[in-house]
């Protein structure tokens, strides 16, 4: 089954599967700044585009451009700014 997800009034998107091993989403984000929170570790990985994160416990920024990913804590909340309208591919768990 597909789901669609849409956050902060439309400007991030995403379609969520259960993948064959773990659940997926594949989305998009408005350039723009956002503050997410996970509930299971996440593997996101930037599609096109570009992503700049600030993960919990880190004061500096990291940038992750096409085919560049990253991981984040479950139970956790991390800081993003999307300087261009981005794609990304995210697998939980």
């Amino acid at each position: 089954m597909i789901k669609h997800n849409e956050y902060f009034e439309g400007k991030v998107q995403s379609l969520a599967v259960d993948g064959h091993e773990k659940p997926a989403t594949v989305g998009v984000m408005a350039a723009g700044e956002y503050e997410f929170g996970t509930e299971l570790p996440e593997l996101m990985t930037v599609i096109a585009g570009e992503l700049q994160i600030q993960l919990p416990g880190e004061s500096e920024w990291s940038t992750y451009r096409n085919g560049q990913s990253f991981n984040v804590a479950g139970n956790s909340k991390f800081q993003v700014k999307v300087p261009v309208n981005t794609a990304y591919y995210c697998i939980y768990g």
